[in-house]
């Protein structure tokens, strides 16, 4: 699996939503165990022979809980409003068609390249996969910024592998820095390359 964590910023600490599953774990248990007795309870009062083995009261611990909620989380409610709204995690998974042009050093506009990018994200794992028709990268490291002007950006970092047959290409290691509008449909930014070919350009984003 190529996914690797993500850093997220300005949104809330992920720490603090790790602390709020734990309250709500413990509560839910708490409620599910009363909810159990009460039912044994009522059994006994009509004369129905009834009897809670610890086995079943361990299955509704709050740990039981709180990974149960947590992989709910992880997998689904972070893509929900207003949910997402809190948690400022915008949903970039899926394709984007790429329009990416290389700058020269004295500043005028180099050749012209087509991609895709692939985003599989969840609440906490993220990979950026992009692919040419020459070479393909992924991202190494990752961080989502909210910021209140801009919006949200996606900054990363990454190993491009050119294809076998491109013999003047080389292995290289750059980052992206990328702005995507409010509706998450479009976005533009520049990358930068480095440690086997020092190129740097922009390019433009759209969502298939």
């Amino acid at each position: 699996m190529l996914e690797h964590e993500y850093t997220v910023l300005g949104g809330i600490n992920r720490a603090r939503v790790g602390h709020y599953l734990g309250i709500v774990s413990g509560l839910v248990a708490a409620g599910v165990v009363f909810v159990l007795l009460s039912l044994v309870d009522i059994a006994k009062t009509f004369g129905i022979a009834a009897n809670l083995p610890p086995s079943v009261l361990s299955l509704v611990s709050a740990g039981t809980v709180f990974v149960a909620l947590y992989w709910f989380l992880e997998k689904y409610a972070w893509k929900w409003w207003p949910l997402a709204s809190v948690l400022k995690v915008p949903n970039l998974a899926g394709e984007w068609a790429v329009k990416g042009e290389t700058i020269n050093p004295d500043g005028s506009n180099g050749y012209a390249w087509d991609a895709t990018i692939t985003i599989i994200q969840s609440w906490d794992r993220i990979r950026v996969r992009l692919k040419s028709a020459q070479s393909g990268s992924n991202s190494t490291s990752a961080a989502l910024i909210y910021d209140q002007a801009d919006g949200f950006r996606l900054f990363y970092s990454y190993k491009n592998d050119p294809n076998i047959n491109e013999v003047d290409l080389k292995s290289h290691r750059g980052s992206a820095d990328i702005s995507f509008a409010k509706d998450l449909r479009s976005g533009s930014g520049e990358y930068f390359n480095g440690h086997g070919r020092y190129t740097f350009g922009k390019m433009a984003l759209t969502r298939i």
